[in-house]
């Protein structure tokens, strides 16, 4: 079976001209593996294809979503893997590619089956952090559950809230759910490469794309999803430049101030990303560098690779 391409990367790390370059090379059909992509009505903020992208090859659950919905990493999973037996069933290769560290490991790892989450075990460990700190998190973590608590940044404020949160609503450790945990795709169905480039250059490129939004139209956009009155809590509202954006047009936040903060956010989201595709991928093949022909012709040479 013809493997998956996964294609993975920080945000503006030049993703979307590399799945292209794959789709044409290989065949193939874009999926959507990015937690914000998914959602409707904020194409410019974040930075989904663009009508002539999209006409370049099939793409899919871009812009699928209504942002008035909690869409899950369980839900996308379910989703994707009928995308891909649906690509594979007509000779299509699927070209897997986002920021989203959880999607990808939900595929190549798997989720653990942990039930839900009450509310009384989220306030409870949210209750941790705000009295003792992350420090004190994280000491929660490791003492209910030092497996998955050594196998996480220190600074991984979600990752160890889901621990403590597991640990409170099922009196069981996170490790031992993920002990069980069968991957959906086998090491055989798919082939990882990660965009990791000089991290001053992408900061540049952050804060240069981010002044394009702005020029294509971003706040307009942002203006209409504000009209939906979407729950704040919601993922959607939380959207890189979302929250700066609506504060401003609020009368919250001067323009300025507002794109500045949505700049620094930005930049510490890509050094996260960064981090987590370091720690969590790092058997997957490299791309060092923003220049697309570079990036593409590197692409080429890891296409040409003997498998295995």
């Amino acid at each position: 079976m013809t493997p998956c391409l996964l294609i993975a990367g920080p945000t503006a790390a030049g993703k979307t001209a590399l799945s292209l370059a794959a789709a044409e090379r290989l065949d193939g059909e874009i999926i959507n593996a990015d937690s914000m992509q998914v959602y409707d009505g904020l194409p410019q903020i974040t930075a989904q294809p663009d009508a002539a992208e999209r006409a370049r090859a099939p793409h899919h659950l871009f812009g699928a979503i209504d942002p008035a919905v909690r869409y899950s990493v369980g839900q996308w999973t379910s989703d994707v893997l009928a995308l891909i037996s649906d690509c594979r069933s007509r000779g299509k290769r699927p070209i897997l590619v986002g920021g989203t560290g959880l999607y990808f490991n939900a595929l190549t790892r798997g989720l653990a089956p942990v039930p839900e989450i009450g509310e009384d075990a989220r306030t409870r460990a949210a209750s941790v952090l705000e009295d003792d700190g992350l420090s004190g998190l994280r000491g929660e973590a490791l003492r209910l559950d030092p497996v998955a608590a050594n196998r996480v940044e220190a600074a991984d404020r979600q990752r160890l809230l889901r621990i403590v949160e597991v640990a409170y609503e099922t009196g069981k450790p996170l490790s031992e759910f993920q002990a069980d945990t069968v991957p959906p795709l086998s090491s055989a169905e798919w082939q990882g490469i990660v965009i990791e480039p000089d991290r001053d250059a992408l900061y540049q490129r952050i804060d240069q794309r981010f002044e394009q939004m702005l020029e294509a139209g971003a706040l307009d956009e942002i203006a209409a999803f504000m009209r939906r009155h979407i729950d704040p809590d919601l993922p959607a509202s939380k959207a890189l430049g979302v929250p700066q954006l609506v504060a401003h047009l609020r009368g919250e936040l001067a323009l300025d101030e507002a794109v500045e903060l949505a700049k620094r956010d930005s930049r510490r989201y890509a050094k996260r990303q960064g981090t987590w595709f370091r720690n969590q991928a790092a058997s997957w093949s490299r791309i060092g560098t923003l220049d697309r022909q570079a990036a593409i012709c590197a692409l080429s040479d890891i296409l040409d690779q003997p498998a295995g």
